[in-house]
């Protein structure tokens, strides 16, 4: 900020208590003092204006803003270039830099711990009921308002507490979905297939592959909805149907993994438009230390020790 500019706001600021101030002194000196029965001769809808001075209370509350207002403005910046006295602010504060010295103070605080549990394995690490209560709330913070609270997911969110694993659900795998994210594309094919195929192709999965039963009053060809899935389907789902989880491909076998639903109508649309999944990365977020918290919190949910996430509400 230049000279000019800097004179100008501290012209204005200063000025501008100092004529409240007088604005203060200055009307309180000449009001009445007690209450009267005097008006001031006017009178709106029948309703007087009567002589009376304003309540000490509003008076002190006034000029306790203003002595509030000189103290912040030599503690703090808001005048021109004044970087104010604030300690331990050498460029003046702001509110970034009072973040970044929080920080500061937990990562002194809380930084071996972190350390302690990055250096273990991530199995290990999810036995510790200490790694698993800071896991926990990480999860709550961060995960529950995708995956829910309780980790079970929810439309279009896979459950986390189960054995169904798009990408895997080794310890390793887990954390390295949550460092550096996933994104998932199930491509349309209803332009490919055109609707008696989708709906063919629905029917076979949800009937032969999930073991699930078809509506009474369903047409469809199941011998046409599996040829057309042994040509459309298998690069991505495998010819068993099992699913590839280097590619994200869902198991087709377990309806539990049908995170957009196991309905006919839910098939057919999931084929017909396809789908697109986006787990965001969280190592700038989070960084290594806190994510293999993270991860083994996550782990732990399908290897037996179930925590509850905690409330940070």
């Amino acid at each position: 900020m230049t000279t000019f500019w800097s004179t100008w706001i501290c012209v204005l600021t200063i000025g501008s208590l100092i004529g409240l101030t007088w604005l203060l002194v200055g009307t309180r000196k000449g009001e009445t003092k007690g209450s009267v029965d005097q008006t001031m001769g006017h009178a709106f809808d029948g309703i007087e204006e009567y002589d009376n001075p304003l309540p000490q209370w509003w008076f002190l509350l006034f000029a306790g803003t203003l002595v509030f207002s000189v103290g912040y403005l030599i503690l703090y910046p808001g005048l021109g270039n004044w970087k104010g006295i604030l300690p331990g602010y050498e460029d003046g504060w702001t509110q970034t830099k009072e973040w970044e010295k929080e920080m500061a103070k937990a990562d002194v605080k809380f930084g071996p711990i972190f350390a302690k549990f990055a250096a273990m394995p991530v199995e290990e690490v999810a036995k510790d009921p200490q790694a698993l209560k800071m896991g926990g709330r990480l999860f709550a913070s961060n995960c529950s308002v995708c995956h829910g609270s309780d980790a079970k997911g929810a439309f279009g969110f896979p459950n986390l507490a189960d054995d169904n694993w798009r990408w895997g659900g080794s310890a390793d795998t887990i954390k390295a979905t949550i460092m550096g994210g996933r994104m998932a594309a199930m491509p349309a094919w209803g332009e490919v297939l055109k609707e008696a195929g989708v709906k063919n192709v629905a029917a076979y999965v949800r009937h032969d592959l999930a073991g699930l039963p078809l509506p009474a009053d369903s047409d469809a060809d199941l011998v046409a909805g599996q040829q057309a899935f042994s040509t459309t389907c298998v690069a991505c789902h495998g010819a068993d149907g099992k699913g590839t989880q280097i590619m994200g491909a869902p198991d087709l076998t377990q309806p539990a993994g049908f995170i957009y639903g196991t309905s006919l109508a839910q098939l057919q649309q999931t084929i017909r438009h396809g789908r697109q999944g986006h787990m965001p990365a969280q190592s700038e977020l989070l960084g290594n230390d806190k994510v293999q918290l993270l991860a083994a919190y996550v782990y732990s949910l399908s290897h037996g020790n179930k925590p509850q996430a905690e409330n940070t509400q």
